[in-house]
């Protein structure tokens, strides 16, 4: 396993796999590896000869300057954690911010079919002109046949769905469902910066999600969105932001069921000033 941190290398590397019929997967991540993010590195590995592993915590999706200051950087642990799966059909890349944006760390700014406008895109400010900027950029690097997604990040997931499709991008990018902790909390680098109480108080968030989705079997979209809304009020520890019924393909919320739509539910929690989000599907 090489480490790489200059972009050419990597291209280069890609370009000589590719001359020798070898097919190459990409699984962007942000570091502070875990089980979430190998089991994309798994199936990468089924899927693909070689598989690149982007370590890089990007400032243009943080509209929070404090959560990138405090965001975890292990790439040494991260390292040593894809060699327990395969030391020489993975490589990383783990640019510097000039390697990526050379001196101008701004983003691009996209349109994704109003997808950018909801959930996420209501309460952090550019957060998907960010992503889109560095999947982007990472595509354009590192020239992938395959890309892989958790399914924990939905709405990002369908946003680099629609960038593909938008600018002609050759990648076929592939959603990995949601890796929990045995409590059923959706991992993520995050929860390793929750202090003792919150980690225990956590686990009520999929537990609240799994009695919407029994619930969502007899109760209208509101009726669901209002127990839910109830049960954290009462919770003396964890705050919600929202929680929304959404069409999978607008990402709107529905007013009404249809057995013609796939819908899920869509939460973001903090546990002290640790933010949270998952989901789950209702149909």
């Amino acid at each position: 396993m090489e480490v790489y941190s200059n972009k050419n290398q990597i291209s280069n590397l890609v370009n000589s796999l590719k001359l020798k019929g070898f097919t190459v997967g990409l699984v962007p991540t942000m570091g502070a590896l875990h089980e979430g993010h190998l089991a994309l590195v798994s199936e990468g590995l089924v899927n693909n000869d070689r598989v690149i592993v982007s370590i890089f915590v990007n400032p243009t999706q943080f509209d929070n300057k404090e959560d990138l200051k405090k965001y975890p950087r292990t790439l040494e642990s991260d390292v040593a954690l894809l060699q327990t799966i395969s030391n020489d059909r993975i490589d990383v890349y783990a640019p510097t911010v000039t390697d990526i944006y050379e001196g101008d760390v701004d983003s691009e700014i996209f349109e994704f079919d109003g997808l950018e406008f909801e959930m996420e895109g209501k309460f952090r400010n550019g957060h998907f002109n960010g992503v889109g900027t560095i999947v982007k950029r990472l595509f354009e690097i590192v020239n992938p046949d395959n890309a892989y997604f958790g399914e924990k990040d939905f709405q990002q997931l369908q946003i680099v769905k629609k960038l593909v499709e938008k600018y002609q991008i050759p990648v076929m990018v592939t959603g990995c469902k949601i890796h929990r902790e045995v409590n059923g909390l959706a991992m993520s680098s995050r929860n390793t910066r929750l202090k003792p109480e919150y980690a225990k108080a956590a686990p009520f968030i999929y537990k609240t999600l799994i009695a919407a989705k029994v619930k969502f079997g007899t109760k209208s979209a509101n009726k669901v969105s209002e127990w839910v809304e109830k049960q954290f009020a009462n919770h003396n520890l964890l705050k919600l932001e929202y929680f929304i019924i959404a069409d999978i393909k607008t990402l709107k919320p529905i007013k009404r069921k249809s057995k013609k739509r796939l819908v899920r539910a869509f939460i973001a929690v903090y546990a002290d000033d640790i933010r949270l989000i998952d989901n789950i599907a209702l149909n």
